[in-house]
């Protein structure tokens, strides 16, 4: 037995449109979901660390449109790591400067031992539920004690910002 819905709208509790069909198959849809503005940053500027302490790469700022909107954060780094034992490295993105709020978006590479070249990418969706501009800062560090340094080499890295329409 098969059933068949047929409506020209559907509609949330407030009575907007989600989806609505003009009856010959062309089907609209709300724009939640869709992105509205891309912000990027990116460098091959060589950087170095040699502390566990988090150093800065990069930032970048958008201003949401609504409060209902959503940041989608992309950082990525090609990252260089020297060792005597076993080798750490990571980044972490930050709303705000890095004494800001620490999000989600943290990525650790690891060797054995020795050198390595990792492509580290931290990702996180933010709401941040504001129409101010909103600054996010990507940074990286060594991540163990016999991590002698970290370096981005004069490779690539970037951070992207998405703001999502919710």
């Amino acid at each position: 037995m098969s059933s068949i819905l047929k409506v020209d709208q559907l509609q949330d509790s407030g009575g907007n449109n989600l989806v609505t069909s003009n009856g010959s198959g062309v089907i609209t849809s709300s724009a939640f979901g869709k992105v509205l503005q891309v912000v990027e940053n990116s460098s091959t500027t060589t950087l170095t660390n040699s502390t566990t302490t988090v150093s800065e790469m990069l930032n970048a700022s958008i201003t949401p449109s609504s409060t209902s909107n959503k940041i989608f954060i992309i950082g990525t780094a090609n990252l260089d790591a020297q060792s005597n034992g076993n080798t750490y490295s990571e980044i972490q993105v930050f709303r705000g400067t890095l004494s800001g709020t620490g999000l989600g978006g943290v990525a650790t590479g690891r060797s054995g031992s020795g050198a390595y070249l990792a492509n580290l990418n931290a990702i996180h969706l933010d709401s941040p539920n504001t129409t101010s501009a909103q600054q996010y800062t990507l940074g990286f560090r060594k991540a163990s004690g016999s991590t002698t340094s970290t370096s981005t080499d004069g490779r690539f890295y970037s951070l992207i910002l998405m703001e999502i329409q919710g």
